[in-house]
């Protein structure tokens, strides 16, 4: 991985994803920073990957994005209220990015946390 620029390394990295991956980043030693990115790489979630998801409630799978990102209450409802009757699977749709760049600042702070106690 290219310490230079590791962030070109994620899919479809947001401006606010690159922003607070490089504010966290920056104290950092090189070994320090190997070892988040590699945390932080298996627990984000791409964007484009919520947007596909969220179309396949339109298919009858409602709320599989919702449980992506962790929120296994709304992904029960959604599943069996069809999106909230589609009303939340559109929402999810025009928010899908917004909806990763929160759960993927949580999983960053989680791995600065797991890289700065050692893991």
């Amino acid at each position: 991985m290219d310490y230079q620029n590791p962030y070109m390394a994620f899919p479809g990295m947001t401006p606010e994803e690159f922003g607070f991956l490089q504010q966290g980043t920056v104290e950092m030693t090189d070994n320090q920073k190997s070892r988040f990115f590699m945390i932080y790489g298996s627990k984000r979630r791409n964007p484009s990957d919520l947007l596909l998801v969220s179309l396949l409630g339109f298919m009858g799978f409602a709320g599989i994005q919702r449980f992506m990102v962790g929120q296994i209450g709304m992904g029960i409802l959604y599943f069996f209220t069809c999106g909230l009757c589609f009303i939340g699977t559109i929402v999810d749709l025009v928010n899908h990015k917004s909806l990763a760049n929160d759960y993927n600042r949580q999983m960053a702070y989680e791995s600065y946390q797991m890289v700065k106690m050692g893991y």
